[in-house]
């Protein structure tokens, strides 16, 4: 047992959970917590950000990066409510990710004092739990389950509110244990089924994504792939769980798929889904794999014992982390099946021919850009993205080769390139790290040039700008043509605003003035963005405005 203050006790568990940044934005209502931190800033970086939205975003990114989960600080009120996007981002993505909030002092709650929100209700269906730390003798009680919460199962974020005057508060609480993670493995009989129904199979194919991967499993999945030569998928967002030019390798599931692989998926007679919810964008809204009873066969491996039966009647669920699924479907070694090899390159010869460039009439053609941006930026660059029309660019037309290269929202939520980015410079600052983002999305999140230069963080940025919030425009001419509402923006010149905070800035107006300005924003050592004149009219991959 220690005597200190409860925000030296929260700020100990930080610490021998093995965190290394906070991201935040000030507030009194957690000012003991910011005065432990300065004790710990050899071992703990707090990163001030310059807008909870953002703040919360790199928090989810560091969570996703590492496996590790990403601690937010946010003051009550506006502050909470404005980076609930990060906490909705984690929940969907199921990212581990702590959140906390400082609250009212508990003399006066329940009389909606200053800012006051009961956040056990308020992220009731946006956190795996959400909770409030009323005695100070109990932090590290509550901080121990949070950090549990959040990495086991299915991974996602934890809220606790701290009311103020209980942090300044001084008691006796045990010393922090570190968590670790306890993944569960699968049965011997839920194996059986499985080599039963894999050895059946005549055009099996296998779907990866989800969260709770790691370097080690990426490994074991290639083994496994190559060992029974299954045609392999990743599902939205989860290109970069296996290198993208292995020859196995078929394409992702998502947002306006590969036709040929929405094919191969329906023809499928075993789906094998490791790791992945099957969520509405991976499905097609629920079509491509029909819900609840797919017309395929389906093996549904997932970490979350909740999520398996909830959505899909699996022929065989089991309850495993990627990993020990793989160290378990690994022991049994196999000569790969000659025909599943055969429907793999098939696969793979397709996915090619649909990730290689195409042609478009009007500005900077995004499919040459997004080729060749692999070579520009190296094998192990992260690229990181939020969501726009500009995303389905770059998700069909980049290649990942290799495990945490690709920072995206499976949730959808415009805004999260850029924070992240920041985030995977702060936490792996020898990568590349590259943000890709619409004139809209950057928008959302743009003041925080001012983070990436106060904590010298030179990550480059690609604005995508073609002066429309596009998707939105895409829906709208498709549904009511020609009554454009909304969906038009002005700009400013994003280079002269770049370099406004001492970034560095480029505009790239035709293709091949691209490496050039590519070259310059890498040698530059500073935050840097390179803005890409579009144009509208060239809305989506194979789709033009009329």
């Amino acid at each position: 047992m220690t005597r200190q203050t409860a925000a030296r006790h929260l700020v100990d568990s930080l610490v021998i959970n093995e965190i290394t940044h906070v991201f935040c934005v000030p507030g009194e209502s957690y000012l003991p917590v910011l005065d432990a931190l300065y004790d710990v800033r050899d071992r703990i970086q707090l990163i001030s950000c310059r807008h909870e939205a953002a703040a919360a975003n790199m928090a989810e990114a560091y969570g996703k990066l590492t496996g590790r989960p990403g601690v937010c600080m946010v003051t009550r009120g506006p502050g909470a409510t404005q980076g609930a996007v990060g906490v909705h981002t984690a929940f969907q993505d199921s990212t581990p990710m702590i959140y906390l909030i400082g609250q009212v002092a508990r003399s006066m709650m329940d009389r909606e004092a200053f800012q006051e929100i009961d956040y056990r209700q308020f992220f009731a269906s946006t956190a795996k739990w959400a909770g409030q730390i009323d005695q100070a003798s109990r932090v590290t009680e509550y901080m121990h389950r949070a950090f549990a919460t959040a990495i086991n199962g299915r991974r996602g974020p934890v809220v606790l509110a701290l009311p103020e005057d209980m942090l300044a508060e001084e008691a006796d609480a045990p010393a922090p244990l570190r968590v670790v993670e306890t993944p569960p493995a699968a049965g011997p009989k839920a194996m059986l089924q499985f080599e039963r129904l894999l050895r059946e199979a005549r055009r099996p194919l296998l779907l990866v994504g989800g969260g709770g991967w790691s370097l080690l499993a990426t490994e074991r999945l290639k083994t496994f792939v190559q060992d029974t030569g299954l045609p392999v998928a990743a599902t939205f967002r989860s290109k970069d769980l296996i290198d993208n030019c292995h020859p196995n390798y078929i394409g992702d599931v998502g947002i306006a798929p590969n036709p040929a692989l929405a094919d191969r998926i329906r023809a499928s007679d075993l789906l094998i889904a490791l790791g992945p919810r099957l969520g509405e964008m991976t499905t097609s809204g629920y079509e491509l794999i029909r819900a609840p009873n797919p017309e395929q066969g389906l093996i549904h491996i997932h970490p979350g014992a909740d999520e398996l039966g909830r959505v899909y009647w699996a022929d065989v669920a089991i309850n495993a982390s990627p990993d020990r699924f793989l160290v378990e479907a690994n022991r049994r070694r196999r000569d790969p099946n000659a025909a599943w090899a055969t429907q793999a390159h098939e696969g793979h010869e397709a996915y090619q021919a649909f990730s290689t460039p195409i042609e478009v009439k009007e500005g900077v053609n995004l499919s040459s850009v997004f080729g060749q941006l692999g070579d520009l930026a190296g094998p192990k660059a992260i690229i990181c993205n939020g969501a726009g029309n500009y995303a389905a660019w770059l998700h069909r037309f980049h290649r990942h080769r290799g495990y945490k290269t690709q920072l995206a929202p499976t949730s959808g939520a415009m805004g999260y390139g850029f924070p992240a980015a920041l985030a995977a410079k702060a936490a792996q600052p020898d990568r590349t790290v590259v943000c890709v983002a619409g004139d809209g999305c950057f928008m959302m999140a743009s003041n925080e040039l001012a983070t990436a230069m106060q904590y010298n963080l030179p990550v480059i940025v690609l604005v995508v700008n073609n002066g429309s919030y596009g998707t939105i425009r895409m829906h709208q001419e498709r549904d009511y043509p020609g009554r454009i509402s909304g969906t038009n923006l002005v700009n400013p010149d994003f280079k002269a605003y770049a370099e406004s905070f001492g970034a560095h800035g480029e505009r790239v107006a035709n293709d091949d003035a691209f490496p050039d300005a590519f070259e310059r924003a890498r040698k530059s050592g500073k935050p840097a963005v390179i803005e890409l004149v579009t144009s509208a009219r060239e809305i989506a991959p194979g789709r033009r405005l009329g």
